[in-house]
């Protein structure tokens, strides 16, 4: 469909666009179908949605995928959605909030074999990463629409301003890249900031080490940036700093070193040597 048609549509069922929901819609049709080949959608995928709008991403992931799962909080886009998606019959839309749902609530739905692709709402961009990547079963890949800085800070290396808990959780768990940056006025309303499109392919990257404890680890090497690695860790572990410092120099690093400057592979390599020294983790 293209833009015209759309705002047709949601003129006919006096549809008002929420800014406590976050919605801005993408409606160019060549920018939705590029989305959808970032994400390598074939008709073998099963695709989770998150947050479907007017319907404009949902059709271009149904014309290719073989199942298509789209969830929104806003009861208001039922009659949109009915008549934007009418012609597939390998969508299913739930007027649920993913955010609430639990694991096993989810993949009952999804199955165990899954991607993700949406233009989310920018206010829960954080909280919905960490939730697909926790998952106790994860997608293959997440394809998302954010933020411009957001995903700048997804793929950031270590010692930069972007370089954070985020930034590190991601590289531990997959493998991200921005796929395209998307300019502001593409969207319905227009937003204050620009985007991008990233993606995240998600991997078991170091088998026989307990992803939740290293990731664990990770973030509270970020507890405070202005705080040595040593003292972030004594507040995690409670071990004895003497513990905490032989470690440390055991994975060659420095005591003095703060978190930020550890890469993915840094915290795996400290994971070991904590276990090692039996340093309280």
């Amino acid at each position: 469909m293209e833009t015209q048609e759309i705002r047709s549509i949601l003129d006919k069922y006096g549809f008002d666009f929420k800014k406590s929901l976050g919605q801005n819609f993408l409606t160019d049709p060549g920018l939705l179908r590029a989305i959808v080949r970032d994400a390598g959608v074939t008709s073998c995928d099963t695709v989770l949605e998150i947050g479907a709008g007017a319907g404009t991403l949902t059709a271009k992931i149904a014309s290719v995928a073989g199942k298509v799962i789209a969830f929104d909080v806003d009861r208001a886009l039922e009659p949109v959605l009915k008549e934007t998606l009418s012609e597939f019959q390998n969508v299913e839309v739930r007027f649920e909030d993913v955010m609430k749902m639990s694991d096993d609530e989810l993949n009952a739905i999804s199955g165990n074999d899954y991607k993700v692709v949406a233009n989310i709402p920018y206010y829960i961009t954080t909280p919905l990463i960490m939730r697909f990547l926790e998952c106790k079963i994860p997608p293959r890949s997440m394809t998302l629409t954010v933020q411009e800085e957001v995903a700048e800070r997804l793929i950031a290396p270590p010692g930069t301003p972007e370089y954070g808990a985020l930034s590190v959780t991601v590289a531990l768990r997959g493998f991200a890249k921005i796929t395209r940056r998307i300019p502001r006025q593409l969207f319905r309303p227009v937003p204050k900031v620009d985007s991008a499109v990233i993606r995240i392919d998600i991997a078991e990257k170091y088998p026989g080490v307990d992803i939740e404890k290293l990731c664990r680890l990770a973030r509270a090497g970020f507890g405070m940036r202005r705080k040595t690695l040593l003292n972030n860790l004594s507040a995690l572990t409670g071990a004895q700093k003497s513990e905490l410092e032989r470690a440390i120099s055991k994975a060659g690093f420095d005591p003095r070193v703060r978190g930020e400057s550890l890469s993915a592979e840094d915290y795996v390599t400290l994971y070991k040597s904590l276990l090692s020294e039996g340093a309280g983790f």
